[in-house]
C-alpha cells in the first residue's frame, strides 16, 4: 500500500496528474454541458439516436486504425533513441493505418444508406452524417498517429494541453450545432468531433518537422506489424465489440419499449461514463505500467489488494453519495424529463463498483499480453452482457432490466476473473492455514 500511496504523492498528483486532472475535467464538463443542451433542445429519443451513433464511431474509428495506438505508443517509446528502428516504426504504422482508413473511410461513405439502417432504427434518415462521418475519418487517424508519437517521446504535457482545447473547441462547436440544428446538428458534431482536435494538434506538432523525413514507404517493416499484432487484435477486440452490443441493446429497448427509454439507458450510462472518468485514468497510470514490471506472484497480489485497500473504499463512498444525491444530478445534468433515469441509479452503481474491482486484477492480461485470456474473457462479458440484457429486459418489460444485466455481467465477469487468478491471489493465505 505505501507505494501506492507513494506513487500518488510523488508522481500522480505532483507531476502528470495535475494536467491529466485536468483533461479529465473538461472532458467531463465537456460532456455535461453538451448532455444538458441535448436535454433541453432534443430529448431522450434523440440521445437514443446520439448515443448509437456514438458507439458506431468509436468502433470504426478503432478499425480504421487497426488498433494500433497503445502498440505504437509502446514500441515508439523504445526505440526513440534508435533513428533507424524508429524511422521503420512510425513508417510502418503511418502506411499501414493509412491504407487501412482509407478503405474504412470508403466503405463506410459508399454503403452510408446501409450503415443508416443498422444504427438508426424506424426510417431516420441521416445517411448524409455518415458521409461526413467517412471524410473526417482520415483526420482522426492522423490525430491518433500524431498521439501516439508525442506519447511513445513522454510529451505528456503538450498532449495533454491539445486535449484539453480540442475538448473546449470541439464543446464549443457541439453546442452551436445543437443549437441552431437539434438531433442533425448534435449527429454531426459527434462524426467531426476529432477532426477539429486534429487541427490543435497539427499546432503542436508542426515544430516536431525532424519527423517527417523518417516516414518513408522504403522503411515499411511487416516484423513490426506482427510484433504489434497481439496489442491491436486485443485493442480491436474490445473496442469494437463492446460498441457494438451497445448499439444492439439501445436498438432492442427502442424497437420493444420505446426511444424514451432507451433515451433514459442512454443517460444513465453517460453518468457512469462522467464519474469513472477519474477512476480510470488513476488506474491506467498506475496499475498497468506497475503490472508490467512485475513478475512475482506475490508481488502481484500485494498490489492488487494495496490497490483496493487504498482506492475502492473512496469509491464505494463516492458511489453511495452519487446515489444520494441521483435526483439533482439528473436534474442538472439533463432535465425534468429525465426522471426516470432516477430509478436506474442502483444497479448501474453496482455494477460500475463491480467492473473497477475486476478491471483492476484483469490489467494482468494488457501488462503480460496473455493474449487468449484476454480475448476469451471480453468475449465471454460480451455475450453476457447481451444475453442478459435481452433477457431481463423482457423479464423486467422495461429499460431497468439493462442496468440489471450491467450488474449480473460484471459479476459474472468478476467471477471469471478471480478463477483465472486465484492462485496468485489467494495462494499465500491457503499455504499459512496449512
Amino acid at each position: 500500500m505505501k507505494k501506492l500511496i507513494d506513487y500518488i504523492n510523488s508522481k500522480v498528483l505532483v507531476k502528470v496528474t495535475s494536467l491529466q486532472t485536468a483533461s479529465v475535467l473538461t472532458r467531463i464538463i465537456a460532456g455535461l454541458l453538451t448532455s444538458k443542451a441535448i436535454a433541453v433542445f432534443i430529448g431522450p429519443g434523440g440521445l437514443a439516436l446520439i448515443g448509437n451513433l456514438q458507439n458506431f464511431v468509436s468502433s470504426f474509428q478503432t478499425v480504421a486504425i487497426l488498433g494500433f495506438y497503445n502498440g505504437a505508443v509502446k514500441y515508439i517509446s523504445d526505440f526513440k533513441d534508435d533513428v533507424i528502428a524508429l524511422s521503420k516504426v512510425i513508417s510502418t504504422i503511418f502506411y499501414v493505418a493509412f491504407v487501412s482508413t482509407i478503405l474504412v473511410s470508403l466503405f463506410c461513405y459508399f454503403n452510408a444508406g446501409l450503415i443508416n439502417d443498422l444504427i438508426f432504427p424506424d426510417y431516420n434518415n441521416y445517411t448524409y452524417v455518415i458521409q461526413i462521418f467517412a471524410i473526417a475519418l482520415p483526420f482522426y487517424a492522423l490525430n491518433m498517429f500524431s498521439f501516439s508519437i508525442m506519447n511513445g517521446f513522454s510529451k505528456y504535457k503538450i498532449l495533454i494541453i491539445i486535449n484539453i482545447i480540442g475538448q473546449i473547441l470541439s464543446v464549443s462547436v457541439a453546442l452551436l450545432l445543437i443549437y441552431q440544428k437539434n438531433i442533425d446538428g448534435a449527429l454531426v458534431s459527434v462524426v467531426i468531433a476529432e477532426a477539429l482536435i486534429f487541427l490543435i494538434t497539427l499546432v503542436g506538432i508542426i515544430n516536431r518537422r525532424s519527423l517527417t523525413p523518417l516516414i518513408r514507404v522504403d522503411r515499411i517493416d511487416y516484423g513490426i506489424i506482427k510484433k504489434m499484432s497481439s496489442y491491436s487484435l486485443m485493442a480491436l477486440f474490445t473496442a469494437v465489440f463492446l460498441p457494438l452490443v451497445a448499439i444492439a441493446i439501445r436498438s432492442y429497448i427502442i424497437d420493444n419499449i420505446g426511444y424514451k427509454d432507451a433515451g433514459f439507458w442512454e443517460a444513465m450510462t453517460r453518468i457512469s461514463k462522467y464519474y469513472l472518468m477519474l477512476v480510470s485514468s488513476l488506474v491506467a497510470l498506475y496499475i498497468l505500467p506497475r503490472f508490467s514490471e512485475i513478475d512475482d506472484a506475490k508481488e502481484f497480489k500485494k498490489e492488487v489488494f494495496s490497490f483496493y485497500k487504498t482506492v475502492i473504499p473512496i469509491l464505494a463512498i463516492g458511489l453511495f453519495i452519487v446515489y444520494l444525491l441521483k435526483p439533482y444530478i439528473v436534474s442538472t445534468i439533463f432535465s425534468s424529463e429525465f426522471e426516470p433515469v432516477e430509478d436506474l441509479f442502483l444497479w448501474q452503481l453496482l455494477g460500475d463498483f463491480v467492473k473497477i474491482l475486476s478491471i483492476v486484477i484483469a490489467y494482468q492480461f494488457l501488462a503480460k499480453k496473455m493474449f487468449w485470456h484476454y480475448i476469451l474473457t471480453e468475449a465471454f462479458l460480451i455475450i453476457t452482457l447481451y444475453t442478459t440484457s435481452i433477457y431481463f429486459i423482457d423479464l423486467f418489460d422495461g429499460v431497468k432490466g439493462a442496468v440489471v444485466a450491467h450488474f449480473v455481467s460484471y459479476v459474472m465477469y468478476y467471477g471469471i476473473i478471480l478463477l483465472i487468478f486465484g492462485s496468485s491471489l489467494f495462494r499465500v493465505e491457503t499455504e499459512k492455514n496449512v
